[in-house]
């Protein structure tokens, strides 16, 4: 069980890599719109995240509060994403908190023990 839960942490990472990625590229571009690599990492992090969440440890589970608030948090960025995938330009605020909210989902994940 080890082995599974280390490589769904490592893809994991990854999805949190092309959504923070994708999002800093195109804001670097000063062209704000939703990417492919945005909308790819936000799913893969939160399919990813739920399988994280499974009881595959030995008495290592981490609190419920911490798998809640960090499962709002993706679901958020996941909205956010998902139905902003169209549009031709998205609002400064908007794609400003879809990295805001990243970086907390990611602070969660490392700070909360």
């Amino acid at each position: 069980m080890e082995a599974l839960r280390l490589v769904l942490l490592y893809v994991h990472l990854i999805g949190f890599a092309l959504l923070l990625g994708g999002s800093i590229a195109q804001y670097a571009s000063g062209r704000l719109r939703i990417n492919a690599a945005m909308l790819w990492g936000s799913v893969i992090g939160l399919l990813t995240g739920l399988g994280l969440a499974a009881p595959l440890r030995d008495g290592d589970e981490p609190a419920p509060a911490k798998l809640v608030t960090k499962l709002v948090l993706a679901l958020l960025i996941f909205v956010m994403v998902f139905f902003s995938r169209k549009r031709e330009s998205v609002n400064r605020g908007h794609f400003l908190a879809i990295i805001g909210l990243t970086l907390v989902n990611a602070a969660v994940a490392v700070f909360w023990r």
